[in-house]
């Protein structure tokens, strides 16, 4: 199920639930499910999914630290750490923003408000992994440059993995 239909069908779910509140817990348990789905979909398909606690906030790919957010259902991404970007520049679906609480929350396809920045995804600036379909500007490529020089400085033999992996 693709995760438009996945947000339909939780949008449905509520719409349900407030016109005929009988069962509100076992509905509301299925909604929950419903929504926990749909964000970890959308989660994957930005690569933004993040090593679950207690494992380390590291990359699979490079083996660089990054930030991890818990999201509102409680997955978590694996974001830059070093990177706020002002969203227009950021492709659609992967911009990331944390509120008054720390918890991030994709934008999705929405336009950014004008003057926003952003988080981005780990993935994104990830030496070690493809953005294959991507429009990669000069910033981000930039930040794959320095991510790809970092992880040689703290991983011995690291140039050859990374050759590999793109």
């Amino acid at each position: 199920m693709s995760i438009e239909e996945q947000l339909r069908d939780a949008s449905e779910a509520i719409r349900e639930l407030w016109a005929n509140p009988a069962g509100t817990r076992e509905r509301l348990a299925s909604l929950r499910q419903r929504i926990n789905q749909a964000d970890h979909a959308q989660a994957a398909r930005d690569g933004a999914t993040g090593p679950e606690p207690p494992a380390p906030p590291l990359c699979p790919n490079c083996g660089l630290a990054g930030e991890r957010r818990r999201t509102y259902t409680g997955h978590h991404v694996l974001l830059d750490p070093r990177l706020k970007v002002p969203a227009h520049l950021v492709p659609v679906g992967h911009r990331w923003y944390i509120d008054a609480n720390g918890l991030a929350w994709n934008g999705g396809p929405d336009e950014p408000s004008p003057g926003a920045f952003c988080r981005i995804p780990h993935r994104l600036t990830c030496p070690g992994a493809s953005v294959d379909g991507l429009e990669v500007g000069t910033w981000l490529a930039t930040a794959r440059k320095y991510n790809a020089a970092l992880a040689q400085r703290e991983t011995d033999g690291y140039p050859h993995s990374l050759s590999e992996t793109r």
